[in-house]
């Protein structure tokens, strides 16, 4: 590609921040794919030919014009938090590095209206300042942007309680399409479901709408178990229990506890366990569910200290694999969902497949209106081949694997993508937009 438009950029796109340095267009063209080594093996020498880092929307509207005039590919970043390669240019050109976009417009009743940079981490802060909080947000909400989250992730913690970015999470959003003259496109309803996950291949997402819930004061909980199956067993209990308000059920089998530093004084050696966070007031509850179990509480941080020490959240969802690459850059991930029918016996027969090459970590989460035993397996790797043996193992026996160790929306956690290939032939008609994305 001719990079003649360099100059050009820097002297027509006015205050617009332009980076063309080798060590922040190297830094910015990346995100966490490295946590699959089948990703990191193809993605670690892309990077874009220059940053382009709007403040407002007038400046991502000029950036999305010249970008189309000049025929340059681009490719939206938030914080880069995600483990796809959502982030990555896999043609070079432009990454949009909207954190700058960082304003919270407003905190309603019931609602929040943002600009998409805003760090998830400072909107749950100011939102319980007014007695409400986020419904959900990923184990990486400190760093992570709305933006990033809406538009790479697909539920955390919270889930269990409110599901996933498409169970009502999402209220409305603010888009701009890759046109001559980008076009800005108020989006809510259905509409959404064609730019939530969608790795900003549809439109450009500026500012967005999120539920808030009531505030509660959450404590925090570990239950500790002999045998994983009972772990799994208690969290389902404690999922289904409509009397104890929840934000997070993580079952975890041991030795993956072992690989929690911060937290190795209070948990015990050789236990399987769940970390909770519920109501303030439920312990004796889950005391008394963990003990019909057979397990009982090892380790309890007090509702008062919620977010002035580390949390159980940091352990949980994908920051369970980082702690594993952490001790041992040999492991990586899968994204699994169980048969809530089945899946004991499918925990079962993996773990007599594949023993400690397969160690299990659970989310329980509703989805669609379902309680589903979601789960993140940490894998020992080998190889590219053996991965995808056990992949396809686990589908074999009803095991839903959305692959991680993809790029592609329609082969990862997306699923169908048909509506947002229609809604991309339409506001990306040059199909500019992260391309190589989206089949």
């Amino acid at each position: 590609m001719s990079l003649t438009w360099h100059a050009e950029a820097k002297t027509d796109l006015g205050d617009i921040a332009v980076y063309t340095d080798e060590a922040t267009v190297e830094k910015l063209s990346k995100d966490f794919f490295w946590y699959s080594p089948v990703l990191d093996a193809k993605l670690k020498d892309k990077k874009a030919d220059a940053i382009f880092a709007p403040r407002d929307e007038r400046e991502v509207e000029a950036a999305l014009a010249f970008a189309f005039r000049h025929r340059i590919p681009v490719t939206v970043r938030g914080a880069g938090t995600g483990n796809y390669g959502q982030a990555v240019p896999l043609e070079g050109g432009i990454v949009l590095d909207l954190s700058g976009l960082d304003a919270i417009a407003e905190i309603g009743d019931g609602y929040a209206r943002v600009q998409c940079g805003v760090k998830l981490g400072s909107l749950e802060k100011k939102a319980r300042e007014t007695g409400q909080e986020l419904r959900i947000y990923p184990s990486t909400f400190a760093k992570a942007t709305v933006g990033g989250f809406v538009s790479g992730g697909s539920g955390g913690v919270g889930s269990i309680t409110w599901g996933n970015l498409w169970d009502g999470n999402v209220l409305s959003a603010v888009v701009y399409t890759m046109e001559e003259r980008p076009r800005r496109l108020e989006i809510e309803g259905r509409e959404l479901y064609d730019y939530i996950h969608n790795y900003g291949t549809t439109g450009i997402m500026t500012e967005v709408v999120v539920p808030l819930a009531k505030k509660t004061d959450w404590m925090q909980v570990v239950a500790q178990f002999d045998d994983f199956e009972d772990a799994v067993r208690f969290g389902e209990t404690l999922a289904r229990n409509g009397d104890i308000p929840k934000r997070l059920v993580t079952p975890i089998e041991w030795p993956l506890p072992s690989f929690f530093k911060p937290l190795e004084k209070v948990l015990a050696s050789g236990k399987s366990v769940v970390f909770a966070e519920t109501a303030d007031g439920t312990l004796p509850q889950l005391a008394v569910l963990a003990a019909a179990h057979g397990g009982g509480i090892g380790h309890v941080i007090p509702a008062e200290k919620y977010r002035k020490t580390i949390g159980l959240s940091d352990f949980t969802w994908n920051h369970t694999t980082l702690w594993a690459l952490k001790a041992d850059a040999a492991y990586t991930y899968l994204q699994a969902g169980f048969d809530p029918a089945l899946y004991m016996e499918q925990l079962r027969e993996l773990k007599r497949l594949f023993g400690d090459e397969l160690l299990m970590h659970v989310e329980w989460v509703l989805a669609g209106g379902r309680l589903l035993p979601n789960a993140l397996p940490v894998v020992r790797f080998a190889s590219e081949e053996r991965l995808y043996h056990i992949i396809a193992t686990c589908r074999s026996i009803g095991v839903e694997i959305y692959d991680p160790h993809t790029w592609m929306l329609d082969n990862g956690g997306r699923g169908a993508v048909n509506g947002m290939q229609l809604r991309k032939s339409v506001n990306d008609p040059l199909g500019l937009l992260n391309p190589g994305k989206i089949g």
